[in-house]
């Protein structure tokens, strides 16, 4: 039976409410009164007046676009008033031209950053809104079966980058524990449309299905069928790199590579890396020469199976380099279960450095029952 841990609660994903019409309106002409006063105190309202010109700008930061364009507007007209009421105070005509065109530029200048900026936020809201979506489909972490622990790390999205479609999953079937992870090409929510109907059929018949292949079958077919629905609305087809395992009582664990990152198996400070086939992407197979190949390797009670996407393998440095991870699996073999993917995944991070590339990346550890 599979077993997770309680999820934490969720914060909803929302949008910073701008002021209110009146707000803006209360400010605007109690800023414009303190000018006027400060001026008429001091008898140099002309000069004073620049004090207004940052008007715009602060509504640009914290208004909506509307709201930046009254607030300009407003800007405008009260100085372009101002300068021709107070023509014939023994100012030069340049500096009033001077401050009536500085006004303009500059409320202009706050009225495309406003609208740049709402484009920004309303760019991240989607972002975090799909990858709320996606933590909310993943089961959380850890998961517990019979046959093994599954723990590990899943990271999204980062900063304003596009969310990718790193998936994986856990079924406890009555022929052993079926565990996939894979990666859906491309970001975004067409990625994460076509996670979701991966994560669906491979949840819907790993508990029907006896063997991997039917299992796989059925996972390409899922996407298959997706691409048809998104070609109707226009959207790219994709596919999806996948790693498929079967593990039950025996040393030996079955699997299935579409075309994913290998696995790793570590037992008494050893890494050995699998020799898997390596097949076509789910949503390719009527590409495929032969069906898929069904692989065993050996799996040992007590050993730990570390399973990654390629966000982890990509991972590059500022120079272009490669992340080792051979070597830094080397380093880390000791670790266990628990603190390995948090550890690799940090490291990967670092080795990418401000200069260097670092995408969404899924880092499973499979640990084997030592019972088993």
């Amino acid at each position: 039976m599979l077993r997770t841990h309680t999820k934490k609660p969720r914060r909803s994903v929302e949008a910073i409410a701008p002021p209110s019409e009146a707000e803006v309106v209360v400010v605007v002409a109690s800023v414009t009164l303190l000018v006027m006063i400060l001026g008429a105190l001091s008898e140099s309202p002309v000069w004073l007046l620049g004090l207004l010109v940052f008007l715009p700008g602060a509504a640009s930061a914290l208004c909506t676009v509307r709201q930046t364009k009254f607030v300009f507007a407003w800007t405008g007209l009260v100085v372009i008033v101002t300068m021709l009421v107070r023509q014939g105070d023994g100012r030069p005509w340049l500096d009033r031209i001077l401050m009536v065109l500085l006004t303009l530029v500059l409320g202009a200048a706050s009225v495309y950053a406003c609208h740049r900026r709402i484009s920004r936020e309303q760019e991240m809201l989607r972002l975090r809104s799909t990858a709320a979506a996606m933590q909310h489909i993943l089961r959380p972490l850890p998961m517990l079966t019979d046959d093994v622990l599954v723990n590990g790390v899943y990271e999204p999205v980062q900063e304003d980058r596009l969310v990718g479609g790193d998936i994986y999953d856990v079924v406890d079937s009555p022929w052993g524990t079926r565990v996939l992870i894979g990666d859906v090409q491309g970001k975004g929510l067409p990625a994460v449309g076509a996670a979701f109907a991966v994560i669906g059929a491979f949840r819907a018949t790993a508990h029907r299905e006896p063997t991997l292949t039917a299992l796989v079958d059925a996972l390409d077919a899922s996407v298959v069928r997706h691409n048809s629905y998104a070609a109707q609305t226009g959207d790219d087809e994709r596919f999806v790199t996948a790693l498929i395992l079967n593990i039950d009582a025996g040393a030996e664990a079955r699997a299935i590579n579409c075309g994913h990152v290998l696995p790793q198996v570590l037992q008494d400070a050893t890494v050995t890396t699998p020799a898997l086939t390596s097949g076509v992407p789910l949503g390719l197979a009527e590409l495929a020469d032969e069906p898929a190949t069904v692989d065993w390797f050996v799996f040992p009670p007590g050993a730990t199976l570390l399973l990654t996407t390629d966000g982890l393998t990509e991972t590059r440095a500022a120079d272009g380099a490669f992340y080792p991870l051979a070597e830094s699996l080397t380093r880390r073999v000791s670790l266990s279960p628990t603190e390995l993917p948090r550890a690799l995944y940090d490291d990967a991070r670092a080795f990418a450095g401000g200069g260097g590339q670092h995408d969404d990346v899924a880092v499973l550890t499979v640990r084997r029952s030592p019972n088993r």
